[in-house]
């Protein structure tokens, strides 16, 4: 049986209260089972003990996350590159403010969508009733009156008849849509290998490439500031991009040019791991003696600039939903309004 992925909401408050106890000089194993003693669902009190029993066993705690097969990727290999640089509890702090940023967004995401949505597709199935079923009675009225739909009417009707004739077709690519979206919201394991597909093929575009920078760095700030082998930290920082095979490219060249020879902020420049700003800023900080400190605010301004390119994108959603559907009103008007001004012409 599949097991369902925490939400980011139960992430990000679990890994908010395990950083909070690490703080306060609590072991690994003895917070996850403080953690499942307070927790008030059955099923999530067992996982958190379950984890306890792995770690008090001698586990890492990455290795209990991954283990239960409820948690994303991202979580583990994070929580592996903390516990290898002796930073586990910042890890957990980041996970935690990274998935609460993400559970906000997802919030926004569907608050700004569900209405747009609603409205385009009561919109689009008016429109279809209009074409199809509307305007050819229009047609022939004005047909026995002596005339016929010109212009955009005429295009509409043409339109409608074109939809009418392809309305089985349709049907069954509706259906097979209804039914894609379904299982893809019921299974987990069919929705990690469409999203695994997308992120081969797309993942490193646009916003997706800005969250895979902001990762990789985030992750490099905290191998960097624990003193670990800079080779040793861009390894662990390539693992984190394993599922997008491009962003993980640029780190294993980044790494290759290292062992050639070139400066970090010289062969990060070069492979595209970071931005050429970043890079600059990182240069200036390897000169100053202060390299981590100028990694650790690199890392934190790409996650902001990266949380904000993805609002405003979510931002552009409605309104443009809303013009589309403004458009389709003025389209209905015009469908309806014309033959009927042309009808009532011909009889005045």
């Amino acid at each position: 049986m599949e097991k369902r992925k925490l939400s980011n909401d139960e992430i990000s408050a679990l890994c908010l209260g395990l950083s909070m106890l690490l703080h306060a000089g609590v072991g690994v194993g003895d917070g996850l089972s403080l953690l499942a003693e307070e927790e008030s669902d059955a099923a999530h009190r067992a996982l958190l003990a379950q984890m306890a029993q792995r770690v008090d066993d001698g586990a890492p705690l990455a290795a209990a996350f991954r283990e239960t097969e409820r948690f994303p990727d991202y979580v583990c290999g994070l929580l592996e590159v903390g516990e290898a640089a002796g930073r586990t509890e910042e890890a957990l702090s980041a996970l935690s403010h990274h998935y609460e940023d993400r559970a906000r967004l997802d919030h926004q995401v569907r608050a700004s969508l569900l209405y747009p949505a609603i409205l385009l597709v009561i919109m689009l199935a008016v429109i279809a009733v209009l074409l199809v079923r509307v305007l050819p009675v229009f047609n022939e009225v004005y047909a026995y009156l002596g005339g016929s739909l010109t212009g955009v009417a005429g295009g509409l009707l043409a339109l409608g008849q074109a939809l009418d004739r392809a309305m089985p077709v349709l049907c069954v690519l509706l259906g097979a849509v209804v039914v894609f979206l379904a299982v893809f919201a019921a299974s987990a394991s069919f929705r990690d290998r469409v999203m695994s597909l997308w992120r081969k093929k797309m993942g490193d575009r646009g916003i997706s490439r800005k969250i895979n920078t902001a990762r990789f760095a985030q992750s490099l700030s905290m191998g960097l500031s624990s003193g670990l082998p800079l080779e040793e930290a861009l390894s662990m920082a390539a693992s984190l991009l394993e599922s997008v095979p491009a962003a993980k490219g640029r780190c294993l060249d980044c790494l290759k040019r290292l062992e050639n020879g070139e400066g970090l902020a010289a062969a990060m420049r070069e492979s595209g791991a970071l931005p050429r700003a970043e890079c600059r800023l990182l240069d200036l900080g390897l000169r100053s003696g202060t390299g981590d400190t100028a990694m650790e605010q690199i890392a934190r301004r790409l996650s902001e600039e990266s949380e904000t390119a993805l609002e405003e994108k979510v931002g552009q959603v409605e309104p443009a939903l809303v013009m589309v559907t403004s458009v389709l009103v003025g389209l209905i008007l015009l469908s309806v309004m014309l033959p009927l001004m042309n009808i009532m012409t011909a009889i005045g």
